[in-house]
């Protein structure tokens, strides 16, 4: 039987803003893709518990979030939601959106040592 990690409700939600990515979403989810040459298999828009994490890679236990101005003002929520993932398992890094649409090349330079455990 396969563990239920949502509620069909959080897994709908998910399948939704897949279908509509924000513009930083869509330039880093190509090059997440490529990690799969890898063995390292991202999921978009990945329902963990009452969250949806922006990226999530289950079998190396990593969530990749991705912040716009709205996160200026939620620093609590993004805290509490951090703690969930943690105690979960998950490392979570974040990045803001400028960094991803202005220096993509960087940010995958910081997913790679991570993903290598530096």
């Amino acid at each position: 039987m396969r563990s239920k990690r949502s509620t069909p409700k959080m897994l709908h939600r998910a399948w939704e803003l897949r279908q509509d990515l924000t513009p930083a979403e869509t330039k880093l989810w190509p090059y997440l893709r490529t990690l799969r040459e890898q063995g390292v298999h991202f999921r978009c828009q990945h329902a963990i518990g009452p969250y949806i994490t922006d990226f999530c890679a289950p079998g190396r236990h990593l969530v990749i979030e991705l912040d716009g101005d709205r996160h200026t003002h939620q620093t609590e929520q993004d805290g509490e939601r951090t703690a969930y993932l943690t105690k979960q398992g998950y490392r979570v890094i974040r990045f803001w959106n400028g960094q991803i649409l202005n220096d993509i090349q960087a940010v995958i330079r910081t997913v790679e040592k991570e993903l290598s455990g530096q």
